[in-house]
């Protein structure tokens, strides 16, 4: 990805119908099995046929509430905007003061925009402020199914921290298993 091809800046409150459009879906053709053992818990890659197409339902982001800038200076939306306008992926982070802690509430690139490193230079954003703010760590959840996900955030340096194997249940996404992960903000 060149400097050239995205516009990386705060949200504003003319992106929030794009932040909400944009289609975070993706299929994978493994997910993440989470076994829970005696001292924690163990994940093991397992392929699925046919492959998962896992669609997440819309609902509120935040972003249109405090996009960028605003009253709550603890939080941020920034937006990668392609060289024609449109939205290629925005992430929303949250910092806490109490356990300096930068939360990614919620990152999506659209498919076309996918493998370009926005998901990369996003996370590089919330780290700039997460590094503001003074966190020590940047902390984000993940369904075990969204293996590509998965595999993102441990090349950009997270790694396993938590899970929970109740956070989904009464949703569409009733038997998943929700993972944590940490990367510290150094």
């Amino acid at each position: 990805m060149s400097d050239r091809e995205y516009e990386f800046r705060a949200a504003r409150p003319e992106d929030a119908a794009a932040i909400e459009a944009l289609d975070g879906s993706f299929t994978t053709r493994t997910v993440f099995h989470v076994a829970v053992t005696e001292h924690g818990f163990a994940l093991r890659e397992v392929p699925v046929d046919p492959p998962l197409r896992k669609v997440f339902p819309a609902e509120e982001t935040g972003a249109a509430d405090a996009p960028g800038a605003g009253e709550d200076t603890d939080s941020r939306t920034f937006v990668a905007l392609a060289m024609d306008g449109s939205l290629a992926g925005f992430a929303t982070v949250g910092y806490a003061a109490w356990n300096r802690r930068l939360v990614v509430e919620d990152i999506a690139v659209a498919p076309a925009h996918r493998g370009r490193g926005i998901g990369r230079a996003l996370i590089g954003h919330a780290v700039a402020f997460a590094r503001e703010r003074g966190a020590v760590h940047i902390w984000l959840e993940v369904t075990n199914v969204n293996a590509p996900a998965i595999h993102a955030y441990r090349r950009l340096g997270f790694t396993f921290c938590g899970l929970d194997t109740a956070l989904y249940d009464g949703t569409r996404s009733a038997g998943e298993q929700a993972l944590y992960m940490s990367m510290p903000c150094r």
